[in-house]
């Protein structure tokens, strides 16, 4: 955990317009903001991901006089979660936290709404994709705000050269910089001839097949494109469905031809593949490629991130969002959804953005033509389809639909996964969804 202070005298008390960067909104320059603000950010993995977020806290406490206190918490060994878990329980702790994907809905009860908030932010910016309301509003009232720092879509990352060398496929045709795709040849179909050709030429795709958050993202969005749900959004146990059989009919498919370990990997092993030089396609946000860069450049200038490929019930990406919450318990809320409302500007998202070097996604509609992902290199342009800009996939969550307390439950217990390798180990297809349909019982009653 690192900390950076700004220390001023008093809060401004001020209900003038705020700066031309900003909107007005009743929330702000009172006198119940002044004092102290302590933030809780997660802690980027990106080289100098951090440097934005705390340029901007210390502009925004120097400017309005308040004293910052921000805590870089890392994910590593879920230190961030153990310090949601502790503060959501002593109700005490940090004004502001990031929270990642499933977390606002499992602390609910103890975040401030934020609908004023979003409000503004969503006249200024546009909508937020259905995967954010999903997670993030209840009951009628948004418990959180979308930050960019730290969400990611992870689609594939694709070797141009050896795609086109053994399966004949000119990925940079169909996504190309600065226009829509072209990408109505791109489905799971041709993908999986394509991850066969691929491991006959000696260059198999890195799709993971274990427990991990990486493999269950993948897993997530191809069986939402067979229209698959395990469980659908009124809480009915639906994994003993066809689209869900065909899923897993298509998953055993592709598992021949991906790494014989693959049922074991973890989140690097995927990264650690593709910087290798072993592996044509992965699916992941642009860390990888960002170590590439440094470590094997030959591999990075022949990286080029897309859109996923579609099935028959469309074409789905795994999102994955962060959130920046208020403790209903804080001491200083009005100044913390000013912070907010600061850190979610248009020149600050931007900030932020190319921090991370492209990494980190906003997820309102109107800020994903950022000129980062159309410039950034090499080679040039390769993440210019990263952030979506022409709404080409749906962006989802695994589990999804259904409700958050029994998706979260069968995202991190890795059912999808679970369940193919199950399959690819001899096991009947009945029996293992009847297996999976006992573990859904199971969430239920918790």
């Amino acid at each position: 955990m690192t900390k950076a202070q700004v220390t001023r005298r008093r809060f401004v008390a001020t209900t003038a317009a705020a700066s031309a960067t900003l909107i007005a909104a009743p929330f702000v320059r009172t006198a119940g903001a002044a004092g102290r603000l302590s933030i809780g950010f997660w802690d980027h993995w990106v080289p100098g991901g951090n440097t934005a977020s705390k340029a901007l806290c210390e502009e925004w406490g120097a400017k309005n006089k308040v004293e910052v206190q921000v805590d870089y918490i890392t994910s590593q060994g879920h230190k961030n979660l153990l310090t949601i878990a502790a503060e959501s329980q002593a109700r005490s702790g940090h004004d502001i936290l990031a929270f990642p994907t499933w977390q606002p809905a499992e602390h609910a009860n103890n975040l401030e709404p934020v609908d004023d908030l979003m409000a503004e932010l969503i006249k200024l910016h546009g909508k937020v994709n259905p995967t954010v309301e999903y997670l993030a509003r209840a009951n009628g009232r948004w418990l959180a705000v979308p930050a960019c720092v730290g969400s990611q879509i992870k689609g594939p990352c694709t070797r141009i050269d050896l795609l086109k060398k053994h399966a004949g496929i000119d990925i940079q045709a169909m996504y190309p910089v600065g226009s829509p795709p072209k990408a109505d040849g791109w489905t799971l179909e041709v993908m999986l001839k394509a991850a066969e050709d691929c491991h006959k030429g000696g260059n198999p795709f890195g799709i993971g097949l274990g427990t991990p958050e990486d493999n269950v993202d993948t897993a997530g969005a191809i069986f939402q494109s067979f229209g698959a749900a395990l469980v659908d959004a009124k809480g009915s146990i639906t994994v003993k469905s066809d689209p869900v059989r065909k899923a897993l009919e298509y998953y055993v498919k592709l598992a021949q031809w991906l790494p014989p370990d693959a049922p074991a990997w973890d989140n690097a092993a995927n990264n650690r593949y593709l910087i290798s030089g072993k592996g044509t396609l992965i699916m992941n946000p642009p860390s990888a490629w960002a170590v590439a860069k440094r470590d094997a450049p030959q591999v990075a200038e022949q990286l080029w991130t897309h859109g996923m490929p579609s099935g028959p019930a469309g074409r789905y990406a795994p999102f994955l969002p962060y959130f920046w919450g208020i403790w209903s318990f804080g001491k200083n809320k009005t100044a913390a959804k000013d912070l907010l409302l600061f850190l979610s500007q248009r020149s600050a998202v931007e900030k932020m953005v190319n921090a991370s070097a492209g990494y980190d996604l906003p997820a309102f509609e109107k800020l994903t033509d950022f000129r980062i992902w159309a410039e950034i290199g090499p080679p040039p342009g390769t993440l210019y389809h990263y952030p979506n800009p022409h709404d080409h996939q749906t962006l989802s969550v695994a589990a999804a639909p259904a409700p958050p307390k029994i998706a979260v439950q069968i995202y991190t217990q890795a059912i999808h996964t679970k369940m193919v390798v199950r399959l690819i180990k001899g096991e009947p297809m009945e029996k293992t969804l009847a297996w999976a349909e006992s573990e859904l019982e199971g969430y239920m009653r918790t």
